[in-house]
Formats: structure tokens, sequence, C-alpha cells
């Protein structure tokens, strides 16, 4: 069956200020790993914590980002170590465009779509609370400058739709993955529907991951996938604290989507729709702006 399928291959490397594409060349695949593949800000911390409920059985001690090896991270160079000595269904996390991702066909994907409105607002919380800590780790890290995000985040939503804050390209990311949404080994989430129907949604990625779900679990793995709960499960991370202003309450800031609805423009917010219209086929550009 895998040999049957045209496989993505990996076609380079990226220079990113936060990202080594080359940790994955030489990776060790295992027939269950999970990976969690999302562009920034598009729901990957809830998403952690949701297959994290399913791996341990809705444990409410379990912070789901801390046990998820970021790969491709920088700042992480002992990530890869730290995947293979887990002993546990792996589940990692990558922000790698796929064409310079290694896709394994023994892995199973989870993609995430969110709104570029929403993400445009939550990536500018995230980039304007790096503490200064985490900005001289980067510069001495990367030769490519941290450039801080515009002050005012109207100005920054008009450079993230236009392209100058985008790191990584964000239309061709989205097309990109958007066009292997058919592989047998990879489900589509997007955000707005992770918040709209959580019990829904852990039901049918359990089902894609062939994870047994005992219904009366369900309504505790949920609330352990809140935010308030996460924040508290999160709030012993020094990793979060040495990393953002505020630690995990930065980090996990809102959850909620629309909160341009009040700050930009009709024409401002058509603007987003306009972009994906002429960057993405049709089904994809309704998809990930609609859900």
């Amino acid at each position: 069956m895998r040999d049957a399928v045209a496989w993505p291959r990996k076609s380079g490397e990226i220079a990113h200020r936060a990202m080594d594409s080359t940790r994955w060349n030489d990776f060790e695949f295992r027939d269950d790993d999970i990976v969690i593949a999302t562009y920034p800000k598009s729901g990957t911390t809830l998403t952690q914590q949701i297959v994290a409920q399913l791996i341990f059985n809705g444990d409410a001690n379990v912070y789901g980002q801390a046990l998820s090896p970021w790969i491709d991270f920088l700042l992480s160079p002992d990530a890869p170590a730290r995947a293979q000595a887990q002993t546990h269904r792996r589940f990692l996390k990558t922000h790698l465009p796929l064409c310079h991702l290694v896709y394994s066909p023994k892995a199973k994907y989870l993609f995430i779509g969110r709104d570029p409105r929403d993400i445009a607002w939550s990536y500018h919380n995230h980039l304007t609370n790096f503490t200064q800590a985490t900005l001289d780790a980067f510069a001495q890290a990367s030769p490519i400058p941290t450039t801080p995000p515009d002050p005012d985040v109207r100005r920054y939503y008009h450079d993230f739709m236009d392209g100058p804050a985008q790191l990584p390209p964000f239309w061709d990311y989205v097309r990109e993955w958007w066009g292997i949404k058919r592989l047998p080994n990879i489900l589509f989430l997007h955000h707005a529907e992770l918040i709209a129907d959580l019990p829904g949604q852990i039901r049918r990625i359990a089902g894609f991951l062939d994870i047994a779900l005992e219904e009366t679990a369900l309504p505790a793995m949920a609330a352990h996938c809140s935010l308030a709960h996460m924040r508290q499960v999160a709030s012993g991370d020094p990793n979060l604290t040495r990393a953002f202003r505020g630690g995990a309450e930065t980090l996990l800031n809102k959850g909620t989507n629309g909160r341009w609805r009040d700050v930009l423009s009709a024409e401002e917010i058509a603007k987003c729709d306009d972009i994906a219209a002429r960057e993405l086929p049709p089904d994809c550009a309704a998809w990930l702006c609609r859900g």
C-alpha cells in the first residue's frame, strides 16, 4: 500500500531564524509516530494537548507541549535525541513547509489550519512578548536577524497579509500542505472546529490515530484541553518562563478567534479573503478562512 502512493519528497533545506530543517534528515521514524504539522499560531499547543490526553488516558497532569519534541526548533538541538529516548507513542511537532520536511509513510500527520486573520493576531502577541533572553538566544543561534514586529497590531496584520511578516511564507505553506490532503496518513483539522466542537474533534482524532476512546472519559479529556487547565499544568514549565514575558499566560493567550473584527474595517477584513482567493485553490481558501 505504501509503495503505491506518491509520497512527498523533500526538495531542499530552509534557512529560518527559528528552524533547522536538517534535523529531520536522519530522523528514525517508528510505525506509530504522530506528527503535528502547523503554521505557527494555528492551534499547535491545543492539538498537542488533545493527543497527549488520548495517549495518556486523560491524565490531568499532562502538558502535551512538554512531551512533544519540536524536532526542527533551532533552540532545541537535543529534540531529536529526546524523541528517540521516548518509549510512549511519540507525537512530534513541526512548523516546516512541506517541501523542506522529510515526510514519512510510517507516521500519521495532523495538519491544523486557521483563519489567517486569527493567526496574525495571535502571532503578534507571541512575537511581541519574547524575553530578552530568547532574543539573545536567537541572535546567537542564527545569522538571520529577529526583527521585532510592528507594535501596532493593525499595521502588523497588513505586513502579515502582504508577506513581509511571514516566516515562513504563509500562502505557499498552506498551498503545499493542501496539495497532499488526500494521502492516507494525514488528517486536516481547523482551529475554529476544534474550538466549536472539542469533544467531536477529539473523537475524530482518536479514530484517525487508531486510539480506542472510552466515551465516559471524553468529558474529562475535553476539560483537560481547556485554556484554563493548560495554563495550570504549564505554569511550572521553566522553558515558557524563560521564553515569554508572562510565561504560560502569554503562550496560552486567548485561544479565541475573531478579535480582529473590532479593530479592522470591512475593507481590511476583506483583504484576507481577496489574497486567499488569489493565492489558494478555491476549496482551500474557503476552508482556511471559514473552517
